[in-house]
């Protein structure tokens, strides 16, 4: 097996140099780096990993838990996090908590076990508290966050980018626009109706409280409250925004079974990309996250805690753009639709 000398003879680095791009503890320049990773492919470099744990007290891996791995947003942030380990020499063990705070508290104290160095974690829905101290393990929250707590964060602006699709609506000509919400116990679903609020309070028109639809993580609870609200004719909305994918399914779901369709009786815009706008019909206007990038921020705060040894202090908060994809489901101008 080759040794890391013969791994610097072959890059033309010195050992200090190939030890820093194998542990990811110190940055490297790109080029060096490269340098490093190829003469690693060359030689088929296998690093003994139980060797170096026991001389470290770190393992090099880390633990990712998401609620579903079947919604694609979770997935993408998956991909962007494993992306950025690979490249400061870390791994990733990924869990599924089934949406359940109890599994997931299941997940954190198997991942403890396993002396995994730190976690990102996406928490399940109504957790009264942070599911995970940091004051011993590093860990980071993606997307949805808990409230209350000071925590270190990566998620879009929830605020600014649901008040973008809304005032993308209000532009359309609609004033009646329903929002159907994911448990107002996260943080950012709060943010997001917030967000709502705020486009209807700049442009003068006032929100109508019973088009303010709260339901949960259910798809057959989101789909009950959605076909309530879209069965009375003299009060449903001409639009409806959803703060998140799986809310977004439920809905599309509801106006099928209410013998409805979008946007024909109904503009549709939903947080989250639901599928391919190539097979989707209607292609659906999304708010758009940048979940990989979600993933990858999240992780080098994570290794960057992990390196420094400093799980306490002052937290990272990193609040990313989002970006609005309009498509067929928002429809044509109200007044124009209304002449059809």
């Amino acid at each position: 097996m080759p040794t890391q000398k013969e791994l610097a003879k072959l890059a033309g680095v010195s050992s200090g140099t190939v030890s820093n791009v194998i542990s990811g503890s110190v940055p490297v320049g790109e080029r060096s780096r490269e340098k490093v990773l190829k003469a690693i492919r060359e030689l088929n470099y296998q690093p003994n990993l139980i060797a170096r744990s026991l001389r470290t007290n770190r393992t090099h891996t880390v633990g990712i838990i998401v609620p579903d791995i079947t919604i694609p947003f979770f997935p993408k942030v998956i991909r962007g996090a494993e992306s950025a380990a690979r490249e400061r020499g870390y791994f990733v063990v990924v869990a599924e908590s089934e949406g359940s705070s109890e599994r997931e508290a299941e997940l954190i104290a198997l991942l403890r076990s396993q002396r995994v160095d730190g976690i990102l974690l996406i928490v399940a829905a109504g957790a009264k508290r942070p599911p995970l101290s940091s004051s011993d393990l590093p860990v980071v929250y993606l997307d949805r966050l808990p409230d209350g707590f000071e925590v270190d964060s990566v998620c879009v602006d929830d605020r600014a980018a649901a008040e973008m699709g809304i005032v993308h609506l209000l532009s359309m000509g609609h004033r009646r626009i329903a929002i159907l919400t994911g448990p107002l116990t996260l943080k950012n679903e709060q943010e997001r109706l917030r967000g709502y609020r705020q486009a209807f309070k700049k442009s003068g028109v006032p929100v109508q409280e019973s088009l303010i639809w709260s339901s949960s993580f259910n798809l057959e609870e989101v789909m009950s409250v959605c076909q309530k609200g879209l069965l009375k004719p003299r009060n449903r909305p001409t639009a409806l925004f959803t703060t998140n994918g799986l809310s977004g399914m439920g809905a599309l779901r509801s106006i099928i079974a209410s013998g409805l369709s979008t946007p024909r009786d109904i503009a549709f815009v939903t947080f989250d990309e639901l599928t391919s706008e190539d097979i989707f019909r209607p292609a659906i206007t999304s708010i758009v996250q940048p979940a990989s990038e979600i993933g990858s921020r999240g992780m080098e705060i994570l290794i960057d805690r992990i390196n420094t040894g400093s799980v306490t202090g002052p937290r990272k908060k990193i609040r990313l753009p989002a970006m609005l994809a309009v498509r067929e489901s928002s429809g044509v101008m109200l007044q124009k639709r209304k002449t059809l």
